[in-house]
C-alpha cells in the first residue's frame, strides 16, 4: 500500500512523490532451536508514526531488521507496499533508511562527508547537488553550524541528530528508527521525539520507531505495538495501550519498585 503526498519534496532533488506502509503476515523467525518471532501480523499505514515496544529481548530489534530488510525469515513475509522487504531489489523502488541505535557515524569524516557519503558513492547527484542535499538536511535539523566537526566533537544529542539527517540525505519514503533516546537525557530525548514528529509532518514518511521511552511512545505516536517473547501481545492507539488491563503490559510500562521483593531476586530464583 502506498500514499501519494503532494508537495512533499524537503529538499531540491527529486522526491518520488508517495510514502508506503508495511504488512508483516505470519513472520515467524528462529535462530537454531531458539524461536526470536512467533506469528507476527501487522499493518503499518502509510504516513503513520508506529512505535514498537516490548522488553528487552522481546525480538523488538530482529523485527526491526526484517523490515530492513536485514534479516531473512524462517517462514511468513514482509511487503514495504507492494514489494517484498527480503528482495534486494526493493532498495531501488523503495527509499528506506535506518537511524541505528549508536548513530554508525564514521569517526573519521567530518558531519557534511558523513552525510555525502551515500550520494557520492550512489552518484546521486554532482557535487553541487550533494551540498545542496547535504546543507538542506543540516538545516532542517538546526546543524548548519556543525557541518566541519567530526563525530568526537559532538554531544550525544547531537550526533542522534546528525544520524537522522544524514538518514534525510536519503530522502527516505520509509524511516526507521532503532532507540533514537537511547543514552540521552530527558530533555533531548523530547527534542528527538520532536523531530520525529516534524519530520512526518513536513513529509509524510513512514516511520517506525523501536523504543523503550514512554514518553516518546505515547506523545507522538499514532499507534504502538506491545511484542512480548517474540509474539505481539497489543496494538493500539496510545490511550488505548495505557488503559490495557492485561498485568503483564502494565507492569511493563509502570514497573513498581519493590525493595522488599526485588525483581533480581525473583530473577534467581526462577532461574535455579
Amino acid at each position: 500500500m502506498s500514499t501519494e503526498i503532494p508537495n512533499a519534496a524537503y529538499t531540491s532533488a527529486p522526491f518520488i512523490g508517495k510514502t508506503f506502509g508495511v504488512t508483516i503476515s505470519q513472520l515467524n523467525k528462529k535462530f537454531g532451536r531458539a524461536t526470536v518471532l512467533r506469528d507476527i501480523n501487522l499493518e503499518i499505514k502509510a504516513g503513520e508514526i508506529f512505535c514498537i515496544m516490548g522488553p528487552s529481548g522481546s525480538g523488538k530489534s530482529v523485527l526491526l531488521k526484517h523490515v530492513a530488510g536485514l534479516e531473512l525469515a524462517t517462514s511468513g513475509e514482509v511487503k514495504i507496499g507492494d514489494f517484498d522487504a527480503s528482495d534486494p531489489a526493493t532498495r531501488e523502488k523503495v527509499h528506506l533508511a535506518l537511524v541505528f541505535q549508536a548513530g554508525a557515524l564514521f569517526n573519521s569524516l567530518s558531519v557534511y562527508d558523513n552525510l555525502a557519503l551515500y550520494p557520492r558513492e550512489h552518484r546521486l547527484s554532482d557535487e553541487k547537488g550533494i551540498h545542496e542535499r547535504v546543507m538542506n538536511a543540516l538545516t532542517i535539523l538546526s546543524l548548519e553550524k556543525a557541518a566541519k566537526k567530526f563525530p568526537s566533537e559532538l554531544s550525544g544529542g547531537m550526533k542522534k541528530r546528525v544520524a537522522i539527517a544524514r538518514a534525510l540525505v536519503m530522502e527516505p519514503q520509509l524511516l526507521i528508527y532503532d532507540e533514537p533516546t537511547s543514552e540521552l537525557d530527558p530533555v533531548m530525548s523530547a527534542t528527538i521525539s520532536e523531530i520525529i514528529a516534524t519530520l512526518r509532518e513536513q513529509t509524510a514518511v513512514t516511520s517506525i520507531v523501536v523504543t523503550h521511552d514512554r514518553q516518546l511512545a505515547f506523545s507522538i505516536a499514532d499507534r504502538i505495538a506491545i511484542i512480548m517473547d517474540g509474539r505481539i501481545r497489543l496494538v493500539g492507539k496510545p490511550a488505548e495501550i495505557q488503559a490495557s488491563k492485561d498485568p503483564d503490559i502494565a507492569n511493563f510500562l509502570n514497573p513498581v519498585i519493590d525493595l522488599k521483593n526485588p525483581r533480581f531476586k525473583q530473577l534467581e530464583n526462577h532461574h535455579e
